[in-house]
């Protein structure tokens, strides 16, 4: 039985049932071998010589690989039909053959389908070919360029600008055009205007909408009605003028449908209509497609197979009828910058499957298919056919005139189906209009100006995103969600109600590689490495003379910021990010003098957590800071700055409020090198951190509260809030992993629960576990520890009696009565139990005794 080879089990599990019993179908697990993170995994000065190694997670898919081949000495590599695809089937060819699992005469082939369905895989399997070396060697030079970047360039910025996490070849270009639109929305300054509408009557009482185009004989501009005065004027000057129609012109027009899916476009429109993200739209997709559902989602092609278009044909037909069926099929050209992307577009592989038809119950494989299915029959089906209808209306005098539009659909067509969503909302006229004929006089029932703000551009969503990184040829199919997922991962974006914001760190990382590594982060330059990889994979260029042109300018760009301060850096940045952060004052004040201090000069300053703030120079005199970005006076009273904000004193000590990784806290005191940990506390989620006062932080503070010795034990109660709110806890003290813990109701209740209140909360909580949780009940103390010191006890357990010693516990065999155990046998019981834990636990007391035998051993020698 011949081996095959796929990425994944559940894909797999599908083309086994196609091949059966004579195949051994197997899976890699995604790739088999990787660059090691570390320096010299690509070696410039030996051609850029490559060091793979298998992954720790993938040494067993390769062994089970190497075990099948002993029994049937043939292996066929079925893995996608894309450059990552073609690369896998080269680390497995190479890392069989290296374990010798490969041999001379082992017969190795390579197939590939674009969907996995019964003749998809049979037709591949009569069609073998080899490995296609040009798509593994554009997959090498990208490996290689994305190691050399990242290896090299993320240490400049660790060095250079504290917090900075890395750089990428395509991150950081993507990351600058978040930033870039950012900087036009700060920058934007909106325009007031003004419009004015009217709702009007036919002669049959039927309303409608025009709105204002002529006044006072001239042609309106969108600007030209600035202010409400000048709106007023205009809606008296209709008021007082009597209306009819000067003309209506209807305009037949024709509605085609978008072409079928490739990755972008379902990225986008899945990010549209479900709001989903590129990684979970990929990740959706990629199940489907396994299951057989959908041809191969990473594309750049939009053409069908002609059977896949004739089936689309036959099943609108039988869907919706013949008419909704065009007399010839449409035809879409592609658009692949690249024969070794230009797979089929996305789509089903079986057009009369139905989203509810699926076998699967998983809610967003529905509804992925379910866009797919429907804009696949859509884009064969017959235009929409509209009428669209222009109607004007004016005054007799020609000083006013208003506009009416609006649409009839003639035929529904592929609307009938499916329509493409749309990321920001127009405004379109396409109401429908009553019966309107020339000549015909119009009642006025309300006239109405409108007050409009220019807006700024909008945001960038994962779709608008991916759509624009396409426009500039930035990245590939492959790689638009990886990257989105991965700028965002290491916080340098956020996204917030769907929408990409760059955080601080981001836009410092942007300023810093726009200054020094400008043409690495240029579009142009990114979209033309990504044409020279193109003509690698085509066979038309070598991949080491494109890696040789690439590192000799950006091994000496590199070289270029050993030298530089970080001081200089920073100043840098602050002239790059001078409009943003210092924007000029209203009174023409200098924007950078410390309003503090009066005399010293505001920068940007950057914070251990890879934050930045605005801080003064004359610190540590003058103490000003204020939060990264524009002033704003209100933001300013109540933010946390970076380094804290000083609430007062207690007791003489500072208290202060802090934002950590883990969330806001109060402290007392600062860090110093003789007080590197000053006691601190949480703020509650309850607590917006910007309004915690003095008397708060100190009650905070306070905490954990010693509510007093339990009655029944002795054992201290006590109160506190953690992370998951607020709690009392019966033990030793808190920080102890044993004990009873008990949640309180609420906040406020953490400083006034009585010892009674307490008593009663600890004990339904023991109670409601069954005792779990209750503290051991000691049945005998046998002594000290012979050796080690430490009490010996015997302790009462849920299972039967045992010894305890420190953190190990040991059994009581079942014939020993707890009253009959002596220490000594006691001891042997715990060595027993301390060898079976064997190594990485804590040390036992035999092997506590060893280190003592050794130097005894070496004094007498």
């Amino acid at each position: 039985m011949p081996v095959v080879v796929v990425e994944s089990p559940a894909k797999a599990k599908t083309i086994n049932t196609y091949l059966g019993s004579d195949y051994t179908v197997l899976a890699s697990y995604g790739h088999v071998r990787d660059l090691p993170p570390k320096d010299g995994s690509v070696d410039p000065e030996q051609e850029f010589e490559m060091l793979w190694e298998v992954a720790s997670d993938s040494k067993k898919h390769v062994k089970a690989i190497a075990d099948a081949l002993k029994d049937d000495n043939a292996l066929i590599l079925a893995t996608d039909p894309d450059r990552e695809g073609e690369a896998i089937s080269w680390h497995l060819q190479e890392a069989l053959t290296k374990r010798k699992s490969i041999k001379k005469d082992t017969p190795v082939s390579r197939v590939v389908f674009n969907a996995i369905t019964k003749s998809a895989v049979t037709e591949a399997m009569r069609n073998p070919r080899q490995v296609d070396m040009p798509l593994v060697e554009a997959y090498l030079a990208r490996r290689a360029l994305d190691y050399l970047v990242g290896f090299n360039l993320s240490p400049v910025l660790w060095r250079k600008l504290p917090g900075a996490r890395s750089a990428g070849r395509v991150q950081s270009v993507t990351l600058r055009l978040i930033v870039e639109r950012e900087m036009e929305i700060e920058a934007f300054r909106n325009r007031e205007y003004w419009s004015v509408k009217a709702i009007l009557a036919t002669p049959r009482g039927k309303e409608f909408e025009a709105r204002l185009t002529v006044l006072a004989g001239k042609k309106l501009d969108k600007f030209d009605i600035e202010n409400a005065t000048q709106a007023e004027m205009a809606v008296q000057a209709i008021s007082s003028r009597d209306l009819s129609v000067k003309s209506v012109e209807a305009k037949p027009a024709n509605r085609n449908p978008s072409a079928p899916f490739m990755t972008s476009t379902l990225q986008q429109e899945a990010s549209r209509k479900f709001g989903m993200g590129a990684r979970q739209t990929m990740s959706t997709a990629q199940r489907l497609y396994e299951a057989g559902y959908i041809t191969y989602m990473r594309t750049d092609g939009i053409d069908m197979a002609p059977e896949a278009v004739q089936a689309a044909r036959d099943a609108i037909q039988t869907l919706y009828g013949k008419e909704y069926v065009p007399s010839s099929p449409r035809m879409y050209k592609n658009k692949a910058k690249n024969a070794q992307e230009a797979h089929e577009c996305v789509r089903p592989t079986d057009m009369m499957t139905k989203a509810e038809d699926l076998k699967t119950s998983d809610a967003d494989q529905r509804k992925l298919y379910d866009l797919i299915w429907k804009r696949t029959l859509a884009c064969q089906m017959e235009a929409a056919r509209m009428e669209r209808t222009t109607v004007d209306l004016a005054s007799a005098d020609g000083q006013v005139e208003l506009r009416a539009t609006g649409q009839v659909v003639l035929f529904d067509g592929f609307l009938r189906v499916y329509e493409e969503g749309r990321d920001d909302v127009v405004d379109e006229d396409d109401k429908r209009l009553p019966q309107i004929d020339a000549g015909d006089a119009m009642d006025k029932r309300s006239v109405t100006p409108e007050q409009h703000f220019t807006q700024p551009p909008p945001r960038y969503t994962e779709a608008t995103l991916v759509k624009k990184m396409e426009e500039l040829g930035i990245g590939r199919p492959s790689t638009y969600a990886s990257i989105v997922t991965t700028i965002q991962d290491r916080e340098y974006v956020r996204k917030d109600k769907n929408r990409l914001i760059p955080e601080d760190k981001g836009r410092l990382v942007t300023a810093f590689l726009e200054n020094y590594f400008r043409k690495y982060v240029g579009y142009g330059f990114t979209a033309d490495l990504e044409d020279q990889l193109d003509d690698v994979s085509a066979g038309d260029a070598n991949y080491k003379e494109v890696l040789k042109g690439f590192w000799r300018d950006f091994s000496a760009a590199v070289a270029e910021t050993a030298d530089l301060r970080i001081t200089e850096v920073l100043e840098k940045i602050n002239e790059v990010l001078e409009p943003h952060l210092f924007p000029p004052n209203e009174d023409g004040t200098d924007p950078r003098l410390c309003p503090n201090c009066g005399a010293g000069r505001l920068s940007m300053r950057t914070a251990r957590s890879g934050g930045a703030f605005i801080g003064c120079s004359n610190y540590p005199e003058c103490r000003y800071t204020r939060p990264f970005g524009p002033p704003d006076p209100e933001a300013e009273a109540s933010a946390i700055p970076p380094e804290g904000k000083l609430l007062g004193e207690d007791s003489g000590d500072s208290i202060w409020v802090h934002k950590g990784r883990f969330g806001p806290y109060v402290q007392r005191g600062e860090v110093t090198e003789e007080n590197k940990k000053p006691p601190r506390q949480s703020i509650p989620k309850e607590w917006p951190p910007e309004d915690v006062d003095l008397p708060q932080a100190v009650k905070l503070l306070s905490l954990p509260r010693e509510i007093g010795p339990h009655p029944e034990d002795g054992v201290t109660v006590w109160s506190n809030i953690g992370r998951y709110g607020p709690y009392l806890k019966h033990a030793a003290s808190t920080s102890e992993r044993g004990g009873t813990n008990a949640n309180l109701e609420s906040i406020e209740e953490v400083f006034t629960v009585g010892m009674n209140r307490a008593v009663q909360l600890l004990a339904e909580k023991v109670a409601s576990r069954g005792g779990r949780g209750a503290a051991a009940k000691t049945l005998r103390e046998l002594g000290e520890h012979p050796d080690q010191g430490g009490a010996v006890s015997i302790m009462e357990g849920k299972y039967g009696p045992y010894v305890k010693w420190e953190k190990i516990n040991a059994t009581l065999p079942k014939e020993t009565a707890p009253d009959d155990l002596s220490l000594e046998a006691a001891v042997l019981l715990l060595d027993e139990k301390a060898a079976k834990k064997g190594k990485g636990r804590r040390k036992s007391s035999p092997k506590k005794k060893a280190p003592a035998k050794k130097k005894a051993v070496a004094k007498k020698s």
